[in-house]
Order: C-alpha cells, then structure tokens, then sequence
C-alpha cells in the first residue's frame, strides 16, 4: 500500500485538485484509493460529492477515536472510498495540544487500516498550513507529493516545507520522503514557468543526499490551467467525471499514468525539467 501525501503550506496552487484527480484516476485505473481529507475546509470530500452534516462520520472522529477509519470512509465510485473532514477538524488542533504522541494518531489508525483493508493507495489531502494535522500526515506516509504553481514566490516557499519534512524524517518517520513535484496551473507559453522548473530541476539535483527530498523528480506531466479543472468541484465531481476529453483531464490522465509506472520501482529517477 502506496500512503502518499499531497502538500504544500500555499494555498491556491492545486492541492486539492490534484489529490482528488490523483485519487480518481487510480481507482478508474483499478487500483483500490483511499482519500483522506485533511483540511477543515473539506474543498476535497465537496468535490467527491460529499457534504458532512450531523453525524456523518469525519476523520475528526478518528482523531477523536470514537471512529476507526475503515468506520468512518465512504464509497464515492468504483474502487474510491473517501474519508471526509468538517469544520469540526479546525478544533483538532487545539484539542490535541496536551495529548501525548498526537503526531502520531494517524499513524496508527493507518497502520490498522494497511491491516484490515487491502488498499492499493491512501491519499492525504492536506490543509494549506504545516500544524498538527499536516504532521500527522507525514509521519503517517511514506511518501510526499508537493504541487507547485511555477511562480518565483511558490519556489520560495519550498524551502519551509522542505525544513518540515527533513525535520518529520529526523524524529517521526524514516521512511518519509519527498518523490515528486507536480506543476500546476502550467502556463505553456510563458517563459518564466520554463525558467522555474529549470530552477527547482538544479536545486533538487544538488540536495544533500541523505535529505528526504534526494532523488525527488519532476514529474513530465504539467498541469495545465483548464477552466474546467476549477469548475468541477461544484458539480462534486473529479475531472474524469465531469469532462472527461478536457486538458485537465489529458493532464492528469498522464500523471496518473507516470505514478503508476513507479509502483514497482526500487529508485526514484532523478530531478530534470522536461
């Protein structure tokens, strides 16, 4: 089981898109998915067509331990389950200050849905913020998938997350690493989103290699922007769904093709812009 974690501290550059299309084009590929939403916003269960109210169960009831995770997903489509959030998750984060190893609740409750559940992928959309619950998500994971919107001030930001991540590897979770940047809202005509994978693609070649992003790639898929890509969460449904022969969905069509093809590989190939 692939637990793959979909992050980055910047709001508005794709997250969610891309952890909900990720999601759906695995189990369109017939890989079992997992998706678990993370962000109090709940942008990723609204865009699978689910509105938590009363006492639909939320992964704040599994950070409550009132609810295992297997208790509290839903089926959204063939081979797509979703486990929702709610504005309730926004309370976490004070509620779990005092409780000893709050880093790790969502380990655990992974942990025993690898044991029961035979999930082929468990995708974690995160809040645009590196708290509590984007911690527990990469201590949960193995591996970290960062979207970017190629612009200078989205690359500057990179060093932050970056620091969360070696700093997560170093006390939390060895096995956590970082194997891949998605560019988002690509502008293929531009020269500066050219110039700024170019950058990202001679930074990750120089890392350190013992830092968790060593070996990290750029993945050939470029997101394009697509107004269809932000018309489909208000529908409830991925891009595959909803416009099935758009460039969003060719796009992500092709990432999806990419992170499947690394399912069986021993080695992360390294960075390049292509």
């Amino acid at each position: 089981m692939r637990t793959i974690v979909v992050m980055n501290q910047k709001g508005g550059v794709g997250k969610t898109t891309t952890s909900v299309n990720l999601s759906a084009g695995l189990a369109n590929a017939g890989r079992r998915v997992c998706l678990v939403d993370l962000d109090p916003q709940a942008h990723a269960s609204l865009h699978v067509g689910i509105e938590a109210h009363g006492k639909t169960p939320t992964i704040y009831d599994v950070f409550a331990d009132s609810k295992t995770m297997t208790e509290a997903r839903q089926l959204v489509a063939s081979n797509l389950w979703c486990i929702p959030s709610s504005i309730d998750l926004a309370a976490a984060e004070m509620e779990l200050a005092d409780v000893p190893g709050r880093e790790l609740i969502l380990k655990a409750a992974i942990n025993e849905l690898r044991q029961n559940e035979p999930y082929d992928y468990v995708v974690m959309d995160c809040p645009p913020s590196l708290g509590v619950l984007t911690v527990n998500a990469l201590a949960a994971a193995e591996e970290v998938f960062i979207p970017l919107q190629p612009h200078f001030l989205a690359l500057h930001g990179l060093s932050k997350l970056f620091e969360t991540t070696a700093l997560v590897n170093r006390r939390l979770n060895r096995q956590l690493r970082v194997s891949g940047v998605v560019l988002c809202m690509y502008e293929t005509g531009t020269r500066l989103a050219a110039d700024i994978a170019e950058d990202l693609a001679e930074f990750l070649e120089h890392a350190d290699p013992h830092a968790p992003w060593a070996g990290a790639r750029i993945f050939r898929s470029k997101i394009r922007r697509n107004i269809k890509l932000a018309e489909a969460p208000s529908h409830g449904k991925p891009i595959f769904q909803y416009a099935p022969k758009c460039h969003g969905s060719e796009d992500y069509g092709a990432l999806i093709e990419e992170v499947m093809d690394s399912e069986t590989s021993q080695t992360i190939a390294p960075a390049r812009a292509a």
